[in-house]
């Protein structure tokens, strides 16, 4: 079967992967120079199943509007005219319940769990490497009330099976020494010991080059016009460069991707959630953390790349922005700064945004749509490094007629 891929993020090339793999033939199509130059250039750096959370929970409104007020605010709102991303956020504003939260969370940790076991295979089929580490990920309270709070999270933790650890401050200390310079009134931690870390733009370029090595052709700088329906199916994709067809067609654009199937008739509720991050080159190696801390406080994830540290966070909703405040540079030095303190040059850090591909109820969307060979893999948020090879897998087995190693039902688009 002949797959057009629409995407280069790890997303795409990890379906294009699995695709090659699977016996397809395989064209990735995208506007940018090449991999990973978008969302997947300069992410947090995490690969933490257990960690995979909605943002829609109970009690979120209420913090919102907490968050909304402070200096270093982990949430930033610039609401517009835009009807788009007000039906996104009223659709959140719904997941926000104990029910939808546990339901949302699950189906999460089930992708996430099985990516990660995914990305183990692939590491050891083909030797791939990019700055991984498996030190695990230590979610840390600077407050009591973050500790007490972890109880819905632990029940799910445990149902799943996934190993965790409850740490009071030495346990912390203990996970990451480099704290102990640090004057941050510290409560306690989560840790879960079998997280990862890896540079996400490392991994999409080598695994790009895995992929072509197997047949898969990438087409870069080509932009996107449309896709073409007939007879109820798509009959072929219009670029600036020509047309292209295939058997099968797979929308991996991220955030861009609701705008492509619109015409089509489908809607798919991904709204770009903007993130942001500084990239610090390390100074002083025994002062900076050894794998992923998560800053409770500010939503911030402070993760050792090699000699760098990728310090990632804040969710600010204001639709396709790319630009990049002064204010939410300070937010992420704050963090790694007091906890890490002269770890590494600040001064010298580079500045990043990406847009997130968010849904409503934060679980991806991946599978079937109502055209038979049109399928989607996007809406991964925050997420998209951590699912991206699980994510990969299943869309290559639906697309290919293969029944997934993990139930899927619940996370096609029919599911709104």
């Amino acid at each position: 079967m002949k797959v057009i891929v629409l995407g280069s993020g790890v997303i795409g090339v990890t379906s294009a992967w699995y695709l090659a793999r699977a016996g397809h033939e395989v064209i990735v199509v995208d506007r940018q120079a090449g991999p990973a130059l978008e969302t997947s250039f300069a992410n947090a750096g995490e690969i933490s199943p257990g960690y995979a959370s909605p943002w829609a929970a109970p009690g979120i409104p209420r913090k919102a509007v907490k968050w909304l007020m402070m200096r270093h605010a982990p949430l930033i709102l610039r609401p517009q005219l835009d009807m788009a991303m007000l039906r996104w956020l009223a659709a959140m504003l719904r997941n926000c319940t104990a029910e939808r939260y546990a339901i949302n969370k699950a189906r999460m940790v089930r992708v996430a769990e099985y990516s990660r076991d995914c990305l183990g295979a692939l590491r050891a089929e083909t030797g791939i490497t990019y700055d991984e580490r498996m030190l695990g990920t230590l979610q840390l309270f600077r407050e009591a009330k973050q500790l007490d709070g972890t109880a819905k999270d632990i029940a799910v933790l445990s149902e799943g099976g996934v190993p965790f650890e409850l740490l009071d401050r030495t346990g912390c200390l203990a996970a990451e020494p480099g704290l102990a310079n640090s004057d941050v009134p510290i409560v306690g931690g989560l840790r879960l010991p079998h997280d990862e870390t890896g540079d996400c733009f490392k991994f999409t370029n080598r695994l790009a080059d895995l992929a072509a090595a197997h047949g898969v052709m990438f087409q870069y700088g080509r932009t996107i016009a449309r896709l073409e329906s007939e007879s109820g199916r798509i009959s072929g994709l219009v670029t600036d460069a020509g047309r292209l067809t295939a058997d099968a067609y797979l929308v991996a654009l991220g955030s861009h991707s609701p705008a492509l199937i619109r015409p089509l008739g489908l809607k798919v509720p991904v709204f770009p959630v903007k993130g942001y991050s500084i990239t610090v080159p390390i100074t002083d190696p025994d002062r900076a953390p050894v794998s992923t801390l998560l800053d409770e406080s500010y939503k911030v994830a402070i993760t050792r790349l090699d000699d760098r540290i990728r310090v990632g966070g804040m969710a600010e909703i204001s639709g396709f922005n790319n630009h990049l405040p002064e204010a939410r540079r300070a937010t992420l030095e704050h963090s790694v700064g007091g906890l890490f303190p002269n770890a590494g040059d600040l001064q010298a850090a580079t500045f990043w945004s990406g847009l997130r591909p968010m849904t409503p109820d934060s679980t991806p969307v991946i599978g079937k749509t109502a055209l038979p060979n049109l399928f989607l893999n996007t809406g991964h948020g925050t997420l998209g490094w951590t699912m991206a090879c699980g994510s990969g897998r299943i869309i290559a087995d639906i697309i290919g007629g293969r029944e997934p190693d993990i139930e899927t039902g619940d996370l096609a688009l029919d599911r709104y």
